[in-house]
């Protein structure tokens, strides 16, 4: 397999209106990436083609060695897992199962386990509980748990049929700070999931030390693209995010400061 993901000249529209321009971006082995941008950047439509919920309007795409109009996108997505605040519009179905259940239906790629499951599975779920050390959930009921804890069992579930890519998309927007910190704390233990981790934000403080790439888009145009070290700068951040900025670094983190200016758009 050359690239995890590579896109080449990928541009999308919609309703003739071109969301995404001429992207190219290539993950590696090893690599784990953060796509960073402002809200309408393009960031999920982005996802959308990498899982193969939409097609892209021009340009070649390539998931996990499978080119795109080549390869069976179902079967492709089975080697993806997918986290995302927006799962919460299934909380109607979560709420009525237990955690081990939400956890299990991973498998299925569904939001209730409607087939048997077999003891190795059940002891699978056991397991991912402890790893994200959450056992002490065991038994309880999905509908009882803080948004936090929610957040980290569909994390869980994701990696419930060991994906090769795992896509956290915004999954700290509504958690208070202490949740947030709890589920960016499990990235830099999820490298031991042999999986590649693409994690999806608009605030730079959540790229932890285990992301080592990122992909700064812009109005749907890439700004920037490879190590977090040379792509995270005043400059760069400054061009994406349309204000003056800059950012330090603490504890292996960067951290974004906005300049004062009279005016604050930047061109």
């Amino acid at each position: 397999m050359d690239s995890v993901i590579a896109f080449e000249n990928v541009s999308w529209k919609r309703n003739n209106q071109k969301i995404l321009k001429q992207i190219n971006w290539k993950v590696q082995d090893n690599e784990h990436w953060c796509i960073l941008g402002l809200n309408g950047s393009g960031k999920t439509s982005l996802l959308n083609i990498v899982t193969g919920y939409t097609y892209p309007s021009k340009g070649k795409v390539s998931v996990l060695g499978n080119e795109f109009g080549k390869t069976n996108l179902p079967e492709l997505r089975k080697r993806i897992g997918y986290v995302s605040s927006s799962l919460e519009q299934f909380s109607h179905v979560l709420d009525r199962e237990m955690v081990e259940a939400v956890i299990v239906s991973g498998k299925f790629a569904s939001f209730r386990v409607t087939e048997e499951v077999s003891d190795e599975d059940w002891g699978k779920a056991a397991s991912l509980l402890s790893f994200l050390r959450l056992s002490y959930l065991s038994g309880k009921m999905y509908r009882n748990l803080s948004q936090g804890e929610k957040r980290r069992v569909l994390i869980a579930r994701a990696l419930m049929n060991d994906p090769e890519i795992l896509i956290l998309d915004e999954p700290c927007t509504g958690l208070d700070v202490l949740a947030r910190e709890e589920v960016l704390q499990l990235m830099n233990e999820m490298e031991q999931m042999n999986c590649h981790l693409i994690y999806v934000t608009h605030h730079i403080e959540e790229i932890v030390e285990a992301i080592s790439h990122v992909l700064l888009i812009r109005d749907g145009e890439v700004v920037a693209a490879g190590p977090k070290q040379t792509v995270l700068t005043g400059e760069l951040l400054t061009r994406a995010y349309k204000m003056l900025v800059k950012v330090r670094w603490e504890e292996c983190r960067p951290w974004l400061t906005i300049q004062k200016t009279e005016g604050i758009t930047v061109r």
